[in-house]
């Protein structure tokens, strides 16, 4: 039997109990697909602070680069806002997709048709919206330096970030949006602020020049200010998406909730090539840790199931797997089943372990 190794980090909040739904769905494919999914479960995040004073600890670290795929829950909660930047849970995620060399983060957006009237613009906006963020995930304002707060002599503080991008870190994201587009309706739009960021600029001379390897998808321009824009007033007009981290973070964030509910995106984080050929990765739904409703059941698991569903697709190769969830989250939707994020009057309310058996039943069919 086929076998892979599978790091589960649940993190915080209602990262648990997310997870937990998503290795229902895994644990049922791999009996019906004939596939072993070794899982280990580790601290991250909120949790691991609690337990061993840091956010990311080096076994679990290590854990993570022998693993063939990581599924993480969420990390972070306000009980740790009052710690050092330096430690707080939010560090693990960065020092993940650091030392991984994450640096390609897919986001689709897709509205299902039964949750139509969940999004809070019109449904003749939103029908048929379908469309990927390929965003750019170790570069930018969140890793350049120099960086940090520093006093000045006349007792003020400084805050400073940078956004620093080189050809080449531009030029393999670029290829990985490309690609995607490829496999989609080959049509790709590049984001940034070219007319006021150098940086962005450079990021535009090279996409554009990336571009010319892919005659057979259509690429386009656009300011973020106007995307941010679009993705209100006109959606469907997108499908690849391609941007730098910070755009990247926010932009995606605003497609998802095109779809009803931030409880419905999945992401995958892709890496580099390991030694055995498999690439890096870790998949993880987009919306947080939900501190507010942690252990009420009531959490949306779809996100995190979908996101499993990329894992089968992207790291192992299992496209009709990934496709089966897909129908299954679809079905459960036909049938009215709805968690509080996505509820309407008409639907049956359902809790996030009664979703995640609903899913697991409607794969059986």
């Amino acid at each position: 039997m086929k076998g892979y190794r599978i790091l589960v980090l649940p993190g915080d909040g209602i990262g648990p109990e997310i997870t937990r739904e998503a290795l229902k769905v895994l644990r049922f494919v791999g009996e019906r697909y004939g596939v072993g999914f070794h899982i280990t479960e580790a601290l991250v995040g909120g949790a691991s602070i609690e337990r061993h004073g840091v956010p990311l600890t080096e076994e679990v670290l290590d854990l993570a680069l022998k693993s063939d795929a990581i599924l993480l829950g969420a990390v972070g909660g306000p009980r740790w806002e009052g710690l050092d930047y330096s430690v707080r849970p939010e560090r693990a995620l960065l020092a993940l997709r650091k030392e991984l060399d994450l640096f390609a983060n897919l986001r689709p957006a897709k509205l299902y048709k039964p949750l139509l009237s969940a999004s809070t613009l019109k449904e003749e906006v939103v029908e048929g919206v379908d469309l990927v963020v390929v965003r750019e995930l170790t570069g930018g304002l969140y890793f350049g330096t120099p960086k940090g707060v520093e006093r000045l002599p006349d007792g003020m503080e400084r805050g400073v970030n940078t956004m620093v991008y080189t050809t080449p870190e531009i030029e393999r994201i670029a290829r990985v949006g490309f690609r995607v587009a490829q496999k989609r309706r080959k049509r790709l739009t590049s984001v940034d602020k070219a007319n006021v960021l150098e940086t962005t600029e450079l990021w535009r001379k090279v996409v554009t020049r990336v571009g010319e390897e892919y005659p057979d998808v259509e690429l386009s321009h656009m300011y973020v200010d106007n995307c941010a824009m679009q993705l209100i007033r006109e959606p469907r007009q997108f499908d690849v998406i391609l941007t730098e981290n910070t755009f990247g973070d926010i932009l995606s964030d605003e497609a998802a909730m095109l779809t009803g509910s931030i409880g419905m995106l999945p992401s995958a984080s892709l890496g580099s090539a390991k030694e055995d050929g498999m690439v890096r990765a870790m998949y993880e739904p987009v919306h947080g840790s939900a501190p507010d409703i942690e252990g009420k059941n009531i959490a949306n698991p779809i996100a995190t199931i979908l996101s499993a569903s990329m894992m089968l697709r992207y790291s192992f190769d299992m496209a009709s797997a990934s496709e089966d969830i897909e129908r299954a989250v679809e079905r459960v939707l036909e049938k009215g089943l709805r968690t509080p994020d996505i509820y309407s009057e008409g639907t049956t309310k359902v809790t996030c372990s009664e979703m995640g058996d609903a899913i697991v039943e409607a794969l059986g069919e």
